[in-house]
């Protein structure tokens, strides 16, 4: 008897491979789901880049919809989903926040200069500790945030034309629909 124990182990570890294939199988590898859709965003209060006199806060940006973009100077996709948050996704209307994540604010305010500033306002999260609050694997995100402070969509990873058009733009229309 003891002679097949290897034997079955190696056979239940073949089905859990298995099952992991078969798992992966039809799930997109790349979504991450979020536990805060549908929940209130963290509340947080952060400086403003340019004037860490000045902070903004969750309760501020109340009333209205709004993007959350999360951006570092160091982030190279973030260089790439620029000018699409730049081009497109201003134009959707909605107020568009720039999240600097874990960054020095003077190399994030010469990016900025440097590629151009798509941001109604910006805000530093220099030790990345409200980033954690909002779930923040790295750097590009982007929340879908409503005027009740709900965060109702969250994307991971560069905003690319597509994104806007297959994901931004059916949930806006989502939001529209449930008055958000």
């Amino acid at each position: 008897m003891s002679r097949f124990v290897p034997l079955l182990g190696f056979v239940l570890l073949v089905a859990l491979f298995g099952f992991g294939i078969w798992w992966n199988t039809g799930h997109d590898q790349h979504e991450i789901v979020s536990p805060l859709i549908n929940k209130p965003a963290p509340a947080f209060s952060l400086p403003v880049l340019g004037d860490e006199t000045q902070h903004v806060s969750k309760q501020q940006l109340l009333g209205k919809p709004y993007f959350l973009n999360v951006f570092g100077s160091w982030c190279i996709e973030c260089v790439h989903e620029h000018p699409v948050l730049s081009e497109q996704v201003k134009n959707l209307g909605l107020p568009l926040v720039g999240f600097n994540y874990k960054d020095d604010p003077k190399d994030a305010a010469a990016w900025l200069t440097e590629h151009g500033n798509p941001f109604d306002r910006v805000i530093v999260d220099r030790d990345g500790r409200a980033g954690i609050d909002f779930g923040v694997y790295g750097a590009p995100e982007t929340f879908l945030i409503d005027g009740k402070g709900v965060i109702r969509y969250k994307h991971v990873g560069p905003i690319t034309p597509e994104v806007v058009e297959k994901e931004f733009r059916p949930a806006l229309a989502a939001l529209a629909k449930e008055g958000g």
